[in-house]
């Protein structure tokens, strides 16, 4: 296990390496600079801008410092939103917020999805099931920002008497409603689906025959024997899930202006604030190979059986 961990480890360093180096390259591959503006700096202005931020040298010159700077975790300083404030200090401003969010949408998501596909893979071809795949297909197609939108307009104020939540995030449990429904419902809509998938498979073979036959309920041969081999696709499709969502949905802090890092991002990205784009990205990288990492090891918490070592069973 141990030698399987370090490997991993190495593994993920080297992804992030390779994420930063090739955002590094296309975010200065897009013409024009940072200074460009209503009020474009006159060429003196733009030479000494360039030369402080040591955006005046050869690319590779400056992928070669930034990576120097990064092995001793140093993001650098943000040179448009926030100039000369460390990068690093805006993440960790900006990342509870995100984090909070996401983790309560995450939360419901679970909670809701996997019991909804259960019932569903249950009562297949019923009513119930048929229901629940509408609902489910509906909410995969639309994207978090058209929910959020469609939720702002109709309790925010969009319809007459109908402001039940606040319009704009202000850290009260009620602005915490819409936005965490919004980020959730996609994932609670694949989590169902994933669960049924998995589930009709787990409640053909052959143990939960057995199980049936020794006269157990339904309800624990569902929820303790086949959920548990039914849950491992559900945990792959987390594992980058939770680092996104946790990250922030962009869009959905930017609906519901959300002081989080997934708005800063964006915004950062309208600025052209290379520093913050470039830390926010390997931020994200790096949560999301972790995540990775840990499905891996979560695989064997609920499958003895599997060998990470020979990535099989």
């Amino acid at each position: 296990m141990a030698k399987y961990v370090v490997k991993r480890v190495l593994m993920a360093l080297l992804t992030v390496l390779v994420v930063a180096c090739i955002t590094f390259f296309l975010m200065n591959a897009i013409p024009g600079n940072p200074w460009l503006s209503d009020k474009t700096p006159s060429p003196q202005v733009l030479e000494n801008l360039n030369r402080k931020y040591g955006l005046d040298q050869p690319v590779h010159i400056q992928l070669v410092k930034y990576l120097g700077n990064l092995s001793r975790l140093d993001l650098g300083v943000s040179i448009k939103m926030q100039k000369n404030y460390p990068v690093i200090n805006i993440i960790k401003e900006m990342f509870p917020v995100s984090a909070k969010i996401g983790g309560f949408a995450l939360l419901w998501a679970i909670l809701v999805g996997v019991p909804l596909g259960c019932v569903a893979a249950y009562n297949r071809g019923n009513a119930v099931d048929s229901v629940l795949r509408v609902i489910c297909t509906v909410g995969i197609s639309l994207p978090s920002f058209v929910v959020a939108a469609l939720l702002s307009f109709l309790f925010c104020g969009g319809l007459p008497n109908m402001k039940i939540f606040p319009t704009m995030f202000d850290g009260t449990w009620q602005s915490y409603i819409l936005p965490c429904f919004a980020l959730g419902f996609y994932p609670m809509c694949y989590i169902s689906r994933q669960s049924r998938a998995a589930m009709l498979d787990a409640i053909n073979q052959e143990y939960i025959k057995t199980a049936r036959a020794k006269g157990l309920r339904t309800g624990k041969v569902i929820f303790k024997h086949a959920l548990r081999n039914a849950l491992i696709p559900v945990i792959t499709y987390l594992g980058p899930q939770v680092a996104f969502t946790l990250s922030g949905g962009f869009v959905v802090e930017k609906v519901f202006n959300i002081p989080g890092l997934g708005r800063y991002f964006v915004q950062s990205i309208q600025n052209r604030d290379y520093p913050v784009i470039m830390g926010t990205t390997i931020f994200l990288a790096t949560f999301i190979v972790m995540m990775n990492l840990v499905v891996d090891l979560l695989y064997k918490v609920v499958d003895p059986r599997i060998n990470l070592t020979k990535g099989g069973k």
